[in-house]
């Protein structure tokens, strides 16, 4: 049996209790070593006593570790240092394995061919069947179209070492995974897609979750400065509506400019732009959703604000990782 460990970052959500009993009762070879890394950034935080006491005969396996809030790139290289199996199977603290996931994973492993460095879980996100998901809810459902998510990630522990692990410049819970991932398949490794199953229930969350998701646009500034333009195709990833945010927010902002400058026609025509652009925004979220008056109303608002807000984010990205080279640079 190829031994493995399993690394979970978190900050202590009420979810990783029920991610810490999902593991333990999975059947099949269990891990050799179970990481947590704290990254609560309070040196002073509750001890972990309560959801560790679901891991039964695990816990003695289990080591605590702190990172100190520097994200979840900086709390996973923390957790690879610690650990000496020859695999290591990354999970996010809001996930729930499979019942047979231990057993499904060691055939993972095991199935590996040698020039394999990654085996990706298959992950499944529960949707109300009653009505049309939300907008947070679809956006959360993408997680299981993705590539390479450490929501469920296992990696050979060597390879980790030898590309450097994760980068801790990205400071969320994105890119960094497809960071990593290109990383390892540039240095001439593969990565498939295994059989174990993976549940990532959709967490409760504001109204105003998608106003701050928008701070993503400053990792994608990375993400090309480190990988080139092209890092879209590279990555499988979606290119998103970017474009259109500048477009709208540079149509907004020269009609302030205009109306300033008391060119009322020309600001009118231009508004008229943003308006049309910001309409459609809003019209292509709300379609698909449930359309309550509550959605409606979010929806409406978070559509106005979301193109200035990536706006801001990709340029402030751009300027703030503007002397970063190519990793390719950096690891020759």
């Amino acid at each position: 049996m190829t031994a493995y460990a399993v690394v979970i970052p978190t900050l202590v959500r009420d979810t990783l209790a029920d991610c810490l009993a999902a593991l333990a009762a999975a059947t099949g070879p269990r891990p050799a070593e179970i990481v947590l890394v704290d990254d609560r950034a309070d040196a002073t935080s509750e001890p972990l006593e309560h959801p560790l006491a679901v891991l039964g005969d695990l816990r003695v396996r289990t080591t605590v570790l702190r990172s100190r809030g520097r994200g979840p790139a900086a709390a996973r290289n923390t957790g690879l240092r610690a650990v000496a199996a020859p695999w290591i199977a990354f999970l996010d603290d809001d996930v729930q394995v499979g019942p047979h996931w231990c057993e499904q994973l060691a055939q993972d492993l095991a199935d590996a061919p040698p020039d394999t460095a990654g085996v990706q879980g298959v992950i499944a996100v529960p949707l109300p069947g009653e009505r049309r998901p939300t907008d947070w809810e679809r956006g959360t459902a993408g997680l299981a179209r993705a590539r390479w998510i450490t929501a469920d990630m296992a990696y050979r522990t060597d390879v980790l070492k030898q590309v450097g692990g994760f980068d801790e410049r990205f400071r969320r819970a994105f890119r960094e995974d497809a960071d990593l991932a290109l990383r390892v398949l540039d240095a001439g490794w593969r990565i498939h897609q295994g059989r174990r199953t993976t549940r990532h229930p959709v967490r409760p969350a504001s109204r105003w979750v998608s106003l701050r998701a928008q701070r993503g646009n400053a990792d994608d500034a990375l993400m090309r400065r480190l990988h080139g333009p092209d890092w879209w195709e590279k990555a499988v990833a979606p290119r998103g509506r970017l474009r259109s945010h500048l477009a709208i927010t540079a149509s907004g902002a020269a009609a302030l400019a205009l109306a300033a400058a008391g060119r009322s026609r020309a600001a009118a025509a231009v508004g008229a732009g943003w308006a049309l652009g910001t309409g459609e925004f809003a019209r292509s979220r709300i379609a698909p959703g449930p359309r309550t008056r509550d959605e409606v109303t979010t929806m409406l608002a978070t559509s106005v604000l979301i193109p200035p807000a990536a706006t801001w984010h990709w340029l402030s990205g751009l300027w703030r990782y503007r002397d970063a080279p190519a990793w390719q640079e950096v690891a020759s």
